[in-house]
């Protein structure tokens, strides 16, 4: 008995079977990847351009919160950068992306009294 005669058996059973395993692989591959998409990458690109809209909107008299979480008044605007008012005769330079959120009218006023 030689090698060969050992694995011809196995090989051939391994044929048969397997014809119908490879679809069900497929299937839960392509699963995967949709609720990779959908859970992941999809609402990523969707925060990606409401950022970029919000940069996009920056106009002198905003208020905004930088990503480091300094608060103040938009005094100017750039191409890329923006002058930030954060108290009477201090101003800072930031970059328009490090903008993370925009406030309501009059917060910095509140956050002054307190």
């Amino acid at each position: 008995m030689n090698l060969h005669e050992l694995i011809e058996p196995a090989a051939h059973a391994a044929d048969a079977g397997g014809a119908g395993g490879g679809w069900i692989q497929f299937l839960f591959l392509g699963g995967f990847i949709a609720i990779f998409y959908f859970l992941l990458i999809r609402p990523q690109s969707k925060r990606r351009k409401e950022h970029q809209a919000l940069v996009a909107s920056l106009d002198k008299g905003d208020e905004v919160v930088t990503a480091g979480g300094v608060a103040g008044l938009v005094t100017n605007v750039d191409d890329d950068f923006v002058k930030v008012r954060i108290a009477p005769n201090v101003e800072i330079r930031v970059q328009k992306s490090s903008v993370g959120a925009t406030l309501p009218k009059g917060t910095l006023k509140t956050l002054d009294e307190k």
